[in-house]
């Protein structure tokens, strides 16, 4: 059979030009779009420095167990890192979803996803945003600025296949949930969900991992404390439709979570034992600087012992409240631990909340106010200690080898001119009693025996040097005090205070106080750890010797009677403080785990109605101690 002939087509010159142009355009086309290829990527950063790029992380500070946060220092962006594994699926499917449904089969961008953008922008007739994919949303908000240019989306998608092609879809997913903007200075889930949620990631529900994959589209308009609720909620239900398209979950399962009824975490930045949590980032900032603080990610592990705080609060308030009838509105309370030197809890004063209102209203803070609710009186309230000083001259005193059996004259006496005219102190009842030990004299804190203690026994320039090497770091040199020092005549502080007399409950030892147990930066890495550095400051006969009178119920008898709020058992010791005008009333007790102090009184000086330590500090003191030996 004789084969067919193929036709040969003849173009005309008008088809051949045609052709011919095409292909020339084609290709030149091509050409010059791998010379912008070229152009564009010369000076691209690479999708690598993913691995290599410090995302900006707050400084977590937390409880002695790590399981409390007490506070997060950030910058303008409030970030946590959190690996993907921790990451609900179906918040990871809400995400994609909602953003790019096509994750998981693009290469890194939608083609259609752009035609489909650049026909809507051509009908606006003007340029929006559209079509991005995660990869070049990620790589949009790491590396180029939001300007919306041919220039910069062609970078966006040459970086956004090449990101493609380097790393798996998982790992590009984790990042960019790390970095997604939320709106609320939220950027990344975790910090998201804590915001809007008050929860962890890893505890979110469907609805509310919804939520948070609507807020990625516009976080500001459609934030849950602004005016566009309504639509929020709209977007969330969109988004579920979405989920039941892909097969991420049921129609049934995302018609029911429609109907669940959403709460949203108060706007707000808690703090968690506000006056300790200031404390401690006093120290941070002097040590690492503010901004390391709030882009570095360490993770604090502070001192506190987050039952003991609350139940110190409770003690504090409810003392503070029971005290405003003898006109003493404020309270504050320290609790050390003595082997250690840490700080077990800290209330600055009576109210828990950092913000509250000064009283009485429309007071001057710093001037007039009975209460301040920032001021930590703990810290930074210098006043005047009482009688809770006499401790440090008695303890001069048996260093320089008396002992608690000596006996001095408790009578009249005048010790000189001071201040312009004769001391002549008086005992808090008005009486004398005649020849007196050691040990008599300061368990019923008797002044004129103590006042002869520190002038003829123990000296004042040694009794300021003992109570300095003990803690007290605000007192002034020797030369500056007269024989009123003994009753309190020095400035000190309540963290001072019960420092100092945890030296007699670790028999003489004195260690550096601190408030934070470790540090870790973001990597796990341990960068300080707290090691107690003891030093001996008095001998162990003395420390002993204190803590035995302060504990004698016997001796103290007298004074106090027997059944006073100071005893709750002889192991015990306790030692109060009041003021000559009232002005301030202490309380300082220790066994051998724990010294807790308390102050009572108002901030602007003034003094209560004639009220002493034992009324208005010790029933808070006692309260909180008896609390700490029940648990």
């Amino acid at each position: 059979m004789e084969k067919r002939k193929r036709k040969k087509i003849k173009l005309s010159k008008t088809q051949r030009f045609l052709l011919n142009f095409c292909a020339f355009g084609f290709l030149s086309g091509l050409i010059v779009f791998l010379l912008l290829l070229l152009y564009y990527s010369s000076d691209l950063p690479r999708p690598e420095k993913f691995t290599e790029r410090r995302i900006s992380q707050p400084t977590k500070i937390m409880d002695r167990t790590g399981e409390t946060l007490l506070y997060t220092v950030f910058g303008e962006e409030k970030r946590e890192i959190v690996f993907l594994e921790k990451i609900p699926d179906y918040l990871q499917k809400a995400i994609i979803a909602g953003e790019d449904k096509k994750f998981y089969r693009h290469f890194g961008i939608d083609i259609e996803g752009i035609i489909r953008a650049v026909l809507a922008n051509f009908k606006l007739g003007k340029k929006a945003q559209g079509g991005s994919t995660i990869p070049q949303q990620l790589i949009r908000n790491t590396f180029l600025s939001p300007e919306k240019t041919i220039e910069r989306k062609v970078r966006e998608i040459i970086l956004s296949i090449e990101l493609d092609f380097r790393y798996s879809k998982d790992q590009i997913l984790e990042w960019y949930l790390n970095q997604v903007p939320f709106g609320s200075n939220a950027y990344g889930i975790q910090a998201a969900s804590q915001t809007f949620f008050s929860k962890k990631v890893e505890e979110l529900s469907l609805a509310e991992s919804a939520i948070l994959a609507s807020l990625v589209q516009a976080p500001s308009y459609l934030s849950p404390y602004g005016q566009h609720v309504d639509e929020l909620l709209a977007r969330k239900d969109y988004i579920l439709d979405r989920m039941a398209e892909e097969n991420y979950i049921s129609k049934e399962e995302a018609e029911n979570t429609k109907k669940e009824e959403l709460t949203f975490a108060k706007p707000s930045t808690p703090i968690i034992a506000p006056h300790f949590v200031i404390y401690v980032k006093k120290y941070l900032i002097e040590k690492y600087g503010e901004e390391y603080l709030k882009t570095k990610g360490l993770t604090v592990y502070t001192t506190l012992d987050i039952e003991l705080q609350k139940r110190a609060e409770e003690s504090v308030t409810e003392g503070a409240e029971r005290n405003q009838s003898f006109r003493a509105f404020n309270a504050a309370l320290v609790a050390i631990d003595p082997k250690t030197g840490e700080i077990l809890s800290m209330v600055g004063n009576k109210d828990k909340d950092y913000f509250a209102e000064s009283e009485p209203p429309g007071c001057t803070p710093g001037e007039n106010c009975l209460f301040e609710a920032q001021f930590n009186v703990a810290t930074m309230g210098l006043r005047q200690p009482g009688s809770a000083f006499k401790p440090f001259v008695y303890a001069t005193a048996f260093e320089n080898g008396y002992s608690d059996n000596y006996i001095v004259i408790d009578e009249e006496t005048n010790f000189g001119i001071w201040g312009g005219k004769p001391y002549i102190p008086q005992n808090y009842d008005g009486y004398f009693r005649g020849a007196v030990t050691l040990r008599s004299a300061l368990a019923q804190s008797l002044n004129v025996p103590s006042v002869k203690v520190l002038v003829n026994l123990a000296g004042i320039s040694n009794s300021v040097e003992t109570a300095k090497k003990m803690g007290i770091s605000t007192l002034r040199e020797a030369e500056y005090y007269g024989p009123a020092l003994v009753l309190g005549g020095g400035e000190v502080t309540l963290l001072d205070m019960v420092s100092a007399y945890s030296v007699f409950a670790s028999q003489g030892l004195t260690k550096k106080i601190t408030s934070v147990l470790k540090i870790e930066d973001n990597y796990g890495r341990i960068i300080e750890y707290h090691q107690p550095d003891p030093k001996r400051v008095i001998s162990s006969e003395t420390a002993e010797l204190i803590s035995s009178i302060l504990s004698d119920n016997t001796a103290r008898t007298p004074i106090f009677g027997a059944n006073s709020s100071l005893y709750i058992n002889d192991n015990i010791s306790v030692k109060t403080g009041t003021t000559q005008f009232y002005n301030d009333a202490w309380t300082i007790g220790f066994n051998k785990d724990i010294v807790v102090g308390v102050w009572v009184g108002n901030n602007d000086n003034s003094s209560s109605y004639n009220q002493p330590g034992v009324v208005l500090a010790t029933p808070i003191w006692r309260d909180f101690f008896q609390s700490v030996l029940d648990r």
